[in-house]
């Protein structure tokens, strides 16, 4: 792992990285000393810790409450910069409804599959039922054929997501070092999913540290094998006083 230094931006992924994964991402519970821990690392950041995540801000406000954090949700779509103001990028959401109906009439017939409507993605969730994640994927492409460029399939862990083209997390992360207080930073992003390999890129090329929690391929030079070291690790850097 990189030594601690002084000035990072933390940039942390949710699902996975700060905490574990569940069954369903409404099952995922954030304790008392995961919160503290975060409002420890936003104070000792100066107010430069985000939280990145394929989850809406909503969710993220929800989960972390009664903390209100600078966030990016659903992948990069929507982000809320240090000054509290919430930003999207331009997507005809109203184009998905007829899509997330038709994942819903899949899931009905599939026992074990879910559909997660976030307003401007929509995600086809399958670890109940793993054996279903070739077909679920078709069913995803199928009924996002009419939308053409407009979108783009993500892939995740056990979940294949429908999602605007253009926006992902690096763009984000991008975005927030450009504004105070992140600006001039040493960007650190955390991150376990193939979601997150679009901003360990942006970190590592603008002289940050990219680091993978759990197994598999990634462009991340660092690696944390669980959650609970990534909490152990950053907890760390509180510690050594930067």
């Amino acid at each position: 792992m990189p030594p601690y230094a002084e000035r990072w931006a933390l940039f942390l992924d949710i699902d996975g990285t700060l905490l574990d994964i569940a069954d369903t991402p409404g099952a995922v519970a954030t304790g008392c000393r995961e919160l503290a821990l975060i409002d420890a690392l936003h104070q000792a950041a100066d107010g430069a810790l985000a939280l990145i995540s394929g989850r809406t801000i909503g969710s993220i406000d929800r989960l972390f409450a009664p903390l209100r954090l600078p966030a990016a949700g659903q992948h990069g779509f929507e982000r809320r910069g240090a000054d509290g103001r919430r930003r999207r990028h331009r997507f005809p959401a109203d184009r998905l409804r007829p899509v997330a109906a038709e994942l819903r009439e899949f899931a009905a017939e599939h026992p074990g599959v879910m559909v997660e409507d976030k307003g401007a993605s929509v995600a086809l969730h399958y670890r109940l039922a793993p054996e279903l994640g070739a077909a679920a994927r078709d069913a995803l492409a199928e009924a996002a054929a009419p939308l053409g460029a407009l979108v783009e399939i993500q892939a995740g862990k056990m979940v294949w997501e429908l999602k605007p083209a253009g926006a992902d997390k690096g763009t984000a992360i991008a975005e927030f070092l450009s504004e105070p207080p992140f600006e001039g930073r040493v960007p650190v992003f955390l991150g376990d999913d193939v979601t997150d390999e679009q901003g360990f890129r942006v970190v590592a090329a603008a002289g940050g540290h990219a680091v993978k929690v759990g197994e598999g391929e990634s462009a991340a030079r660092w690696r944390l094998p669980d959650p609970a070291a990534a909490r152990t690790w950053l907890r760390g850097w509180i510690d050594s006083g930067r």
